[in-house]
């Protein structure tokens, strides 16, 4: 009974191993990142592939176990129904373009009310900065 238990648990890591790895595999961005967005050319850009984790980005394997928990959901809009405090938190911008577990993201950070500086702290610091690059 107990190798039973031991096989099913093995086989259940297995499983999990391979579900988490097909999610990192499928996974490549490009992050352009603007520190001041009415200054376009003054700008960043950082990548990040996954399976195995590598790229520009300053934590690549702690992104991808990111993006692997949390998916292409964390680069969702704000829905055009939303309350949101009127809140200003800088000027900052950030894009993000790529794939995320096969799924196509196209999505643009600011922190211009409650609402994008919640999404903004979502994808922050594992994957743009938290306030400021220099």
């Amino acid at each position: 009974m107990r190798a039973i238990a031991v096989g099913a648990a093995v086989l259940g890591l297995l499983l999990a191993g391979s579900a988490l790895a097909g999610s990192f595999s499928g996974t490549t961005l490009r992050i352009r990142y603007w520190e001041d967005s009415a200054a376009p050319a003054d700008s960043w850009t950082w990548t990040l592939r996954c399976g195995p984790a590598r790229g520009t980005v300053p934590h690549p394997v702690r992104a991808c176990a990111r993006l692997a928990s949390g998916g292409a959901k964390l680069f969702a809009p704000v829905p055009q129904n939303a309350l949101c405090t009127q809140i200003y938190g800088g000027p900052q911008r950030a894009r993000v373009v790529g794939t995320v577990d096969g799924r196509r993201v196209y999505a643009t950070f600011t922190r211009t009310n409650g609402c994008e500086i919640s999404r903004w702290q979502r994808i922050s610091p594992w994957l743009v900065p938290a306030g400021g690059v220099r």
